[in-house]
């Protein structure tokens, strides 16, 4: 009889004890899904794990950044794969599988949200941390026993959490946004006490010889504030629960594009006429920051840049799949500022996109072989618009076959799932 993946699971993480002992970005120790190798993850997508799974066993997890708890989601996955095989769970694809294809062909294996299983985890996994956030939030604002000093000062605070936030904010100039959107307030204080107690500044994370020399770099940089960049202080926001793959960057940015409504049925009402051609949904050009409909800037790159796809495809007689490589390969060396041709590095883009002006590097094409990979099906930057620009030809189908996973029932799933949250998050 198969061993049941709902026994209660013990997570391969180091330093149980308080999670806000560790500093910013400290690594915890996570297992391999299908070996035994244990790697640290910083809980980003660019932790060695992902890239072990993609060299040493051909698995992809798509959009790692936007999963709500990887330690967790990386647990349920664990054990997932003890029992069942991993043509039997993951999306399969297969490259280079035309009869003229130089190069062997290869089965890569995805872990994403089109999975009923996958997507009911992440949406799950997302829900239970905002659940869990809004009764702590509650809790907060009941609990009257808190009871603490100030960062800055010796004055003590006791009962409502709020008081001690909103008197760093008067009295000291500590600007950690509005108060009642916090969450973990004991946690968060804890955190702060502890980076501030190592001589770190909370924004620019300098490390000073002593607070003295720390409090006046603070005050004179104006540095009362956290770092937007370290992603230790998510947590403790309430608005970076709300919604599955999204912080609170993203729906800040939604939030500023809001129009009114009659200007929005102003544009609702002629949405399909007017975006027949994807004129809504801009494009970004390869080689400068122009942007315009997806048709618009191949077009562009085209007459300015001598960069044609249509050219390019037909003459080296490129798939579809091949072309979605090809951009998703310019894409990532122009995001790390080298030339996709020459692989030239420069300290910024414009070092670099002036190079490619004067060499004419944007109208060569590197080899076949330095772009043809699988790593390159997937877009550097999410929504991607000018993908959709690309015509899908008759032979795409030959070049990458998708094997969807046998035997996959979605109440199953969604059972299994469910259980087994049940017992790790108790």
């Amino acid at each position: 009889m198969e061993p049941s993946v709902l026994e209660p699971l013990t997570f391969d993480i180091v330093n149980k004890t308080d999670e806000l002992l560790l500093k910013p970005n400290e690594p915890q120790l996570q297992k391999c899904l299908l070996c035994d190798e244990c790697f640290e993850v910083n809980v980003s997508e660019d932790d060695l794990i992902f890239k072990h799974l993609l060299k040493e066993h051909k698995l992809v997890i798509a959009d790692c950044k936007k999963i709500p708890d990887i330690p967790k989601y990386l647990a349920y996955w664990r054990e997932r794969f003890k029992h069942k095989e991993i043509q039997e769970l993951c999306v399969g694809i297969k490259t280079n599988s035309k009869e003229t294809d130089i190069e062997p062909s290869e089965l890569y294996y995805l872990l994403c949200d089109v999975l009923p299983e996958d997507k009911v985890l992440r949406e799950q996994l997302q829900q239970s941390k905002l659940v869990a956030a809004l009764s702590q939030q509650q809790l907060e604002r009941e609990d009257t026993e808190f009871s603490h000093m100030c960062l800055f000062c010796k004055e003590q605070f006791e009962g409502n959490r709020l008081d001690i936030f909103y008197h760093m904010m008067e009295s000291h100039n500590l600007n950690i946004g509005h108060p009642d959107n916090l969450v973990y307030k004991e946690e968060f204080l804890d955190l702060l006490q502890y980076k501030l107690d190592s001589c770190h500044c909370l924004y620019c994370e300098k490390t000073f010889k002593d607070r003295h020399v720390l409090k006046e770099h603070m005050r004179k940089k104006q540095h009362k504030k956290l770092n937007p960049q370290n992603k230790t202080y998510d947590r403790f926001y309430i608005i970076n629960y709300l919604e599955l793959g999204k912080n609170w960057e993203d729906i800040q940015s939604e939030g500023e594009g809001n129009i009114n409504a009659e200007e929005d049925e102003h544009v609702w009402s002629d949405w399909e006429a007017d975006d027949m051609d994807g004129s809504l949904s801009n494009a970004v050009c390869l080689y400068c920051e122009q942007k315009d409909a997806p048709l618009t800037i191949l077009q562009h790159l085209a007459s300015v840049h001598g960069f044609d796809i249509i050219d390019i495809r037909d003459r080296l007689q490129l798939t579809f799949y091949q072309q979605i490589k090809l951009i998703n390969f310019i894409r990532r060396k122009v995001h790390l500022n080298s030339c996709s041709y020459c692989d030239a590095k420069f300290r910024s883009a414009n070092e670099l996109f002036e190079h490619m002006k004067v060499s004419d590097h944007s109208r060569q094409i590197p080899s076949i072989k330095v772009w043809d990979q699988p790593e390159y099906f997937f877009p550097t930057y999410e929504n991607d618009n000018l993908l959709c620009a690309l015509d899908i030809d008759d032979d795409s189908e030959a070049d990458v076959s998708a094997v969807i996973a046998e035997d996959l029932k979605l109440d199953d799933a969604i059972k299994c799932r469910d259980e087994f949250l049940q017992e790790i998050m108790e």
